[in-house]
């Protein structure tokens, strides 16, 4: 009896696993190509956009992804992110109706290989533990041997890779740079100078933007947008007639893109001296706005009031060379930077001057997402005097901030109403007006102009002729950015960063960023003290009768170990906000070990207690025992 119940397990033994076997190789044939996304922000599911592009493409195209396997052997964090870019690539191949042809390559030293991919503009970094320069590049071409690449794929910018392969697809299949059409009251592009009798420099950016755009200067007075202008750059506008306002609403309500700069206080719209009234370009306005367009699909700028910020207020010298802070020239770093955008992401930092702000109506047709934001320590100022306005502190009388953040720039969506109810303005035909857009308006809004001027974001040198600069804020990179996001196909711009792989420790970057602004704040203190405390000595020196000595007096002696005494304390106070941040750290990370090793067992050991007594429950309960 033993003996056949054994066989008798034996034989279902084999049998299940039979059944397995069977039941795994019906799967892998029955299901090939099947995908279940369980990630929490939808990881492996391509964007509605991305399958609009690939599905679009209406001739072959080419993806090299250079991969250097071998050299990445022991880098598992390269190697992991490999694989989640190869699978990618699959499925935008599987999306692209076969027109999409993918091949991976390891670029081995010396081979033809990594001639190719030098080819193409790829780069071979150095890693610590890699035996040889590593390629992790995508170039492409199309069936008229454009060619694009992205040089190196950044683990750090994982979030962008879905918009990145599209944009790179995108660009292949649609190869004509895109043309940017310029209505413009600034002198970007250069001007008379009467002082110098010459001509002056195209601003920085102008020249950035010339690089990657076929850029066409628009008249102000233009009543029709030329139909193959891609996107319509307008910053600073002044006076434009209705035709002309009626020509850019028309524009963007057929679907053309646009991006619109404002300003309540432009710093480089400096009217012509008049000699017979000096003050009359003082007292001039430097304003401009859209508002008689923005304002139908709930949108407005300001025009009289700047955005002052104590927060973000930039460091600037005062008359007397003081290093005072600067509530109209704000430098904006992450905390007022969107990172969700693919045009704000991976921007480090940016000025502005004197930027106005934009308010959203609660019945507000169009969607809002603002890009760039003050701080809670902000507050409307007007803008009023600013032009008589010779010391920073000056701005500061009156400045209460009131908490509240305030949009400094945006992307507008949504499906908008015209600005032109009634039709056409009179004097203007248009047998095809459009009362409201079809589709929802691809447009970002920025509420300064000043942002595009040099002096804010690059120092620009002149080197045996040659213009060398050297940028210290991203302002060239968010317009560029704008501009080329704009461009891309209506698909494109609706792909959207993704969500990461890496969840970062939200609380412990808080804590980080609260004790930083501590540690700033008795730095300072200490700065100021430190100079006061020079200033004190200098003076006096300049007292003594006996100038020549270089032997500290008594009270001169006195101050000095005031300042020593005062700066040991504050030293004190910086170990001190050191020491809580570190203790904050550790009491979180313990309260985590708790719950992660403690807490979730018992919590599992006890449903799964739980569970048993019911089904022992249900057992007795059926057997009637």
């Amino acid at each position: 009896m033993a003996s056949s119940r054994n066989t008798l397990g034996r034989a279902g033994l084999l049998t299940i696993a039979a059944i397995f076997l069977a039941a795994v190789s019906l799967s892998n044939t029955a299901l090939q190509g099947m995908r279940l996304d369980l990630t929490e922000n939808g990881l492996y599911t391509l964007s509605d956009g991305t399958k609009k592009i690939l599905g679009n493409i209406d001739e072959p195209i080419n993806i090299y992804f250079f991969w250097s396997d071998r050299a990445t052997a022991d880098i598992p964090y390269l190697r992991t992110y490999a694989d989640r870019v190869r699978e990618m690539l699959e499925e935008f191949a599987e999306q692209s109706a076969g027109l999409l042809h993918v091949q991976v390559i390891d670029p081995l030293p010396f081979s033809e290989d990594e001639d190719r991919a030098a080819a193409f503009g790829l780069q071979g970094i150095s890693l610590n533990g890699a035996p040889e320069p590593v390629y992790m590049g995508i170039a492409g071409t199309n069936s008229v041997d454009d060619e694009a690449s992205i040089a190196f794929l950044d683990p750090g910018k994982e979030t962008f890779l879905e918009y990145d392969l599209a944009k790179l697809v995108d660009t292949l299949a649609n190869p004509q740079r895109p043309v940017v059409g310029l209505i413009s009251g600034l002198p970007m592009q250069g001007r008379f100078d009467p002082a110098t009798q010459q001509m002056t420099e195209p601003w920085l950016v102008m020249a950035q933007i010339e690089q990657l755009f076929d850029v066409r200067q628009l008249n102000a007075t233009a009543t029709s947008i030329d139909p193959d202008v891609a996107v319509l750059f307008v910053a600073h506008p002044k006076d434009l007639s209705d035709a002309t306002l009626y020509a850019i609403d028309q524009f963007i309500l057929r679907g053309g893109r646009a991006l619109l700069m404002v300003d309540p206080y432009a710093e480089t719209d400096i009217p012509p001296p008049d000699p017979g009234n000096p003050a009359a370009a003082m007292l001039a306005s430097r304003a401009s706005d859209l508002n008689r367009l923005t304002a139908a699909w709930g949108v407005t700028v300001s025009t009289d009031e700047y955005i002052a910020d104590d927060r973000f207020a930039l460091q600037v010298s005062g008359l007397d060379n003081r290093i005072v802070r600067h509530i109209g020239l704000l430098g904006i770093d992450d905390n007022g930077i969107d990172r969700a955008d693919v045009v704000s992401a991976d921007l480090r930092n940016l000025n502005v001057g004197f930027a106005g702000f934009i308010t959203v109506a609660d019945d507000a047709a169009a969607t809002v997402v603002p890009l760039v934001e003050s701080s809670t320590l902000a507050a409307p100022m007007s803008a009023d005097g600013l032009a008589f306005i010779r010391e920073p502190g000056e701005l500061r009388q009156g400045f209460e901030p009131t908490g509240l953040r305030y949009i400094l720039a945006a992307r507008i969506g949504g499906t908008v109403p015209s600005a032109f109810p009634d039709g056409p303005p009179v004097g203007v035909t248009n047998e095809a007006h459009i009362a409201a857009s079809a589709d929802p308006v691809n447009v970002i809004l920025i509420a300064d102009t000043d942002i595009l001027t040099d002096r804010l974001w690059a120092q620009v040198q002149n080197f045996f002729g040659q213009r060398i600069s050297t940028a210290f804020a991203g302002n060239g990179d968010f317009i560029a950015n704008a501009l080329d996001n704009l461009t891309g196909s209506g698909d494109l711009i609706s792909v959207r960063a993704r969500a990461t792989f890496s969840r970062p420790f939200t609380r412990v970057q808080e804590l980080q960023r609260l004790a930083e602004e501590r540690f700033r704040e008795t730095e300072q203190r200490l700065q100021q003290e430190l100079r006061e405390t020079e200033t004190k000595l200098g003076e006096l020196q300049a007292g003594r009768a006996d100038t020549g000595t270089m032997i500290l007096s008594p009270e001169q002696e006195t101050e000095l170990e005031r300042f020593q005494q005062q700066r040991l304390r504050i030293r004190k106070e910086l170990r001190q906000v050191q020491r809580e941040l570190d203790q904050q750290i550790e009491g979180l990370g313990n309260r985590l070990k708790i719950i992660n090793i403690g807490l979730v067992p018992v919590v599992i050991t006890a449903l799964s207690i739980g569970l048993l007594l019911v089904r022992r429950q249900k057992r007795r309960a059926g057997t009637g025992t």
